[in-house]
């Protein structure tokens, strides 16, 4: 989908008393459902298969923010959604989803380190964790076919489908310098961004809001995860990794051509653009070669750059928000998109 540059800066947005965005008014606000979920998500591990509940059970205890299962609840109330157990369900389905995908990626990436602990993948090995995310995948339909709606199976199904396309579509673009901004966004939409959309907009189906709501939930989650994956491309670089929760050089060394690494690439010289080539292009790396890549990187302001394009795009997710009554929910949900662009880099 086209998304247009926004004149606005998020940082406009912030209440003037605050100095550091945070997730804890959220994370208050839908305290009570977390704990439910977490506690769905425990009932739905269980298998006679050992490895299954040990492997699964790891990643739970990673723990992570949880974003994505708080938007859906977020949503559900801010739409008025009441005390049912839909949202409940759906939240922990879109964590299996989520989960799933993070096994599947770790694999395909050879991550060892995942939430700065070692990844499932260098723990259990390949095999367990691909079938474990495959177990994953379907335990989250499974618990999503209770809810009995039809629409939000739709929604996620969909949202499935369109991950799994970003993760081939990544696959294509790597190791590509010809990759452009355009061919990124599209990367990061469907790798990253959909499933937050999805989660949001689910909220506004539960509660059986109009079309509108449910689109303007939908792309303030796509707008909030495009922002999201943003500013993780740009740690990538710049972090220490015990902020990053993974290997810094990653993205670098794995040859997936970032926005940081675009913008970098597209102002370098001959000689520049030859050294990006053989690393990301020939994956023929030499001592020193993330050190060049940072310089580089700085010498032409690609971070700052990066990170002026996730707050268009965070901008972009509150203004979605617009047509939902003011309250605590809403102001929370627009403290996410601040904090999420703030992490330090």
């Amino acid at each position: 989908m086209p998304f247009e540059k926004s004149e606005y800066s998020v940082t406009n947005t912030a209440p003037q008393t605050k100095t550091e965005p945070s997730l804890d008014s959220l994370i208050d606000l839908v305290d009570a459902d977390m704990k439910r979920v977490n506690q769905v998500i425990i009932d739905n591990m269980h298998s006679e298969v050992a490895l299954i509940p040990q492997l699964a059970t790891h990643l739970v205890a990673a723990g992570g923010k949880r974003m994505r299962p708080m938007l859906t609840l977020a949503s559900a109330q801010l739409c008025g959604y009441g005390d049912g157990p839909d949202a409940v369900d759906l939240a922990a389905c879109v964590e299996f989803i989520h989960t799933a995908t993070l096994l599947h990626d770790d694999v395909v990436d050879e991550s060892l380190l995942r939430r700065g602990q070692a990844s499932a993948n260098a723990l259990f090995g390949n095999e367990a964790s691909v079938l474990v995310g495959d177990f994953l995948f379907a335990r989250a339909f499974v618990v999503m076919v209770k809810t009995g709606s039809l629409r939000v199976l739709d929604i996620l199904a969909q949202a499935s489908a369109v991950i799994a396309e970003g993760e081939v579509l990544q696959l294509s673009t790597a190791n590509d310098m010809g990759t452009s901004e355009e061919s990124y966004l599209e990367v990061i939409t469907a790798k990253t961004a959909a499933l937050f959309g999805a989660a949001s907009q689910i909220g506004a189906v539960i509660a059986n809001r109009s079309p509108e709501d449910e689109e303007a939930l939908r792309l303030y989650g796509i707008y909030l995860g495009t922002a999201f994956q943003l500013i993780d491309d740009v740690l990538d670089y710049s972090a220490h990794q015990a902020t990053l929760g993974k290997t810094v050089g990653d993205d670098f060394r794995d040859g997936k051509v970032t926005l940081p690494v675009i913008i970098s690439y597209a102002k370098g010289d001959a000689d520049e653009k030859a050294f990006w080539r053989r690393c990301m292009e020939d994956q023929d790396f030499k001592d020193g070669d993330l050190d060049r890549a940072q310089e580089l990187i700085r010498k032409y302001n690609a971070l700052d750059a990066s990170m002026d394009r996730a707050r268009e795009f965070g901008q972009m997710a509150i203004e979605t928000l617009t047509c939902f009554e003011d309250g605590p929910i809403k102001d929370a949900m627009i403290e996410a998109v601040e904090f999420c662009i703030s992490r330090p880099y």
